[in-house]
């Protein structure tokens, strides 16, 4: 098995998947790198960080979520299922993208988180219309994985999920919805990926006339 690596979060997240819940896939950095992955949620605050940057959580809500009375073992439990919903997430997101069979076991994952967070919103009215919200956002440990299902769960269930795309860079493959006018978006950020292989290319060309 592959080791993971552990990356302080000292920087803000790269958001640049267009959805959250892709960038939350991205979150385990360097996945298919030739060293390991890199692990970017490494404790609950950084989880908290993450959905601040996403505009999940307003920086009042992860205030209080840091207050919450709880128990060191308790926020790592809510992390480590928020890490096996993404991993959950990511295996049906590459297996779509790769023409293969969804794992049966990864959907059971989705589908229990989902209903998770379906159990904890409630149908309001404002104005006379009709929305969803939370109970108690900001006073539940559970809230992120809440959040990060829900979103989850309105992209896979959406038109918006035959924009998945991967980096064309084999050893990143970061997850990101290919918006582009013609839909020919091949990296997660040209000036990351797509000017490193661009660079590879010229090296080799460089090479041959050597």
């Amino acid at each position: 098995m592959m080791a993971v690596h552990e990356k302080p979060i000292n920087t803000p997240f790269q958001l640049i998947a267009g959805h959250v819940a892709l960038d939350l896939v991205n979150t385990l950095d360097d996945r298919f790198g030739p060293t390991g992955p890199q692990e970017l949620l490494t404790t609950y605050d950084d989880l908290l960080h993450f959905l601040v940057e996403s505009e999940l959580l307003t920086d009042r809500q992860a205030r209080k979520l840091k207050r919450l009375q709880g128990s060191p073992t308790e926020r790592t439990q809510i992390l480590e299922q928020v890490k096996a919903f993404r991993e959950a997430l990511a295996a049906v997101a590459y297996a779509q993208l790769n023409r293969e069979e969804v794992p049966e076991d990864s959907l059971e994952t989705l589908e229990g988180c989902f209903k998770q967070a379906a159990a904890r919103r409630r149908l309001t009215t404002e104005d006379g219309n009709l929305s969803w919200s939370w109970k108690g956002l900001s006073r539940q440990l559970a809230a992120p994985l809440w959040l990060l299902a829900q979103s989850g769960a309105d992209l896979l269930l959406s038109e918006q999920s035959v924009q998945l795309r991967s980096c064309s860079s084999d050893t990143c493959r970061w997850l990101f919805l290919d918006t582009s006018k013609n839909h020919t978006r091949r990296w997660c950020d040209m000036k990351v990926c797509g000017n490193r292989m661009k660079a590879r290319r010229f090296q080799a060309r460089q090479a041959v006339k050597a």
